[in-house]
């Protein structure tokens, strides 16, 4: 594998966030580009692999520790990274929520898990699987809410969305969703991909907790 030196101008990280905006770059890039440099008998494309692979991990729980396990990465580099994930976590990361799992989603469901109506909620994603909106497409009776995938998608075409996740709550408190759960979530999905809309999840909610339909395999 050849090292930053060795690699065209154009296909340095770098140069490529001048060239093509930061969204260009793949993790590894990303963090190579935040280092700069490696150290000696360490290449920064090996240090920045390593790095990129605990950030997956670890999350917003990477610390410190974690990173000085990488041969080559010392506090100051350490430093680094984490400081560039505070600085995106207090002006960015505020107003984006990217999911990669159901829990990713249930603060923003935290509003309707103990309504004593049942409330259907479809939230849009990107490309990215970034969150675009959320919305309360019903509002129901104490064991059902009313849905039509007009009335689902109308909105979700004009934000352009790629994908959807559905939820909705359970008064009663049972998490398990019921025959029609099933049937609305077939229906909403063969309605998605006629307009070529992924559906990545269908939560159900209530004050005890949430069910996945994507975790417990009907997705």
């Amino acid at each position: 594998m050849k090292n930053i030196k060795e690699l065209p101008a154009h296909d340095r990280p770098r140069e490529k966030l001048k060239e093509r905006g930061a969204s260009s770059l793949t993790d590894e890039e990303l963090v190579a580009a935040i280092l700069g440099r490696g150290v000696e008998g360490q290449d920064l494309r090996t240090i920045s692999r390593s790095v990129a692979k605990l950030i997956r991990k670890y999350r917003e729980n990477l610390t410190v520790e974690h990173l000085t396990t990488v041969r080559g990465m010392g506090l100051a580099k350490a430093a680094q990274i984490l400081s560039a994930f505070e600085l995106a976590r207090r002006y960015l990361i505020k107003d984006t929520v990217r999911v990669t799992r159901a829990r990713d989603v249930i603060p923003l469901l935290a509003d309707i898990a103990d309504k004593k109506q049942e409330h259907f909620v479809c939230i849009s994603l990107n490309g990215a699987h970034e969150v675009i909106k959320k919305r309360i497409v019903t509002i129901g009776l104490v064991d059902r809410s009313p849905v039509h995938p007009r009335e689902v998608y109308a909105d979700v075409i004009s934000d352009r969305a790629v994908a959807v996740i559905f939820a909705h709550n359970h008064p009663s408190g049972n998490l398990n969703p019921s025959n029609s759960d099933l049937k609305i979530h077939k229906q909403l999905t063969e309605a998605g991909k006629i307009l070529g809309l992924t559906v990545l999840d269908h939560i159900v909610v209530s004050k005890t907790g949430y069910y996945s339909f994507q975790e417990a395999g009907l997705i």
